[in-house]
């Protein structure tokens, strides 16, 4: 009985627990420059000012993408797949075309500090 219990409470803190939450380390100046600047081109039409959203796109800085729920490939994804309207009623968002791997990681770290410093993780 005590193994089940201490297997339960395990999984529980695996499951809730969030790896971004334990290791984030904001990024250097240069890197959110760099990502403030992508942000700018590739995403600001939709997703507005500072993930703020706008009539086209939802808000990246908002509870529903915090890393628990959206985790950093579903970003990776949505930029290089698109992504299939689920939370939100502005319809599917289509890939980006011409954004590199090394440059969506870049995006990510930016829209993971806008989250931060709004209080998302």
């Amino acid at each position: 009985m005590r193994k089940i219990a201490a297997i339960m409470i395990f999984a529980s803190f695996v499951i809730t627990a969030s790896p971004l939450q334990a290791e984030y380390a904001a990024p250097d100046a240069e890197t959110l420059k760099k990502g403030e600047l992508l942000y700018k081109h590739s995403c600001l039409k939709c997703h507005g000012e500072k993930g703020s959203g706008t009539e086209s796109g939802p808000p990246l800085v908002h509870k529903i993408y915090h890393p628990n729920h959206h985790s950093d490939m579903s970003f990776r994804w949505a930029v290089q797949r698109g992504a299939r309207s689920h939370h939100w009623t502005f319809g599917n968002m289509p890939k980006i075309d011409g954004v590199s791997d090394d440059e969506i990681e870049v995006l990510i770290k930016y829209i993971r500090n806008l989250q931060k410093e709004a209080g998302i993780f």
